[in-house]
């Protein structure tokens, strides 16, 4: 500690920072090549472990207009792919239970409703991620895709379906102003 009482950065709290920030770009990234693989998967009728395999070993090593991508978790893009798979029927249910009537799932867009599916999936499955952090993180993949309102609506969705499985993280709906009484 130093005089004033403040404890002094030591040069491996910067290794530990960088080493944080490297595991944040791979999750990212690995949320980011899930949605590219569930899409590829809908749109060809690929096999789960096919489309992995293939991510591994061509996509994830690739460069976009000359800028290497970050490396993925290859665990939780598998996870992501793997669990979005075999549980998208229970998916498509949670998000038809939040979407309008006038738009159920089968009607949104595949890419949308690949990514959509993941942020459910991880929303329910992986209680260890704050709910917060999940839609940030489907937020920053929908940027990646969308230039119109796709990544506000995968905002109130994604909060939708959350309120509805983790409300002890969420912060309550702001109620509706009360109507003035009328005067008598």
């Amino acid at each position: 500690m130093s005089d004033s009482g403040t404890k002094r950065p030591n040069k491996s709290d910067g290794a530990k920072t960088a080493a944080s920030r490297r595991t944040a770009r791979q999750r990212s990234s690995a949320r980011l090549a899930a949605v590219q693989a569930l899409y590829q998967m809908e749109m060809s009728g690929t096999a789960p472990d096919q489309v992995i395999s293939e991510f591994v070993v061509l996509r994830l090593k690739e460069e976009v207009d000359g800028v290497k991508l970050a490396e993925a978790d290859r665990k939780l893009m598998s996870e992501l792919v793997l669990g979005v798979a075999e549980r998208a029927g229970e998916l498509d249910d949670m998000l038809a239970a939040v979407l309008d009537p006038d738009w159920p799932v089968e009607r949104l867009e595949t890419l949308l409703r690949a990514l959509l599916r993941a942020g459910v999936y991880e929303l329910s499955e992986r209680r260890a991620v704050p709910v917060r952090a999940a839609i940030s993180e489907y937020m920053a993949v929908a940027d990646a895709f969308f230039s119109g309102r796709e990544p506000a609506m995968v905002n109130g969705v994604l909060d939708r379906v959350a309120r509805a499985l983790r409300p002890e993280e969420c912060t309550p709906e702001p109620e509706a102003p009360a109507e003035p009484a009328e005067p008598a």
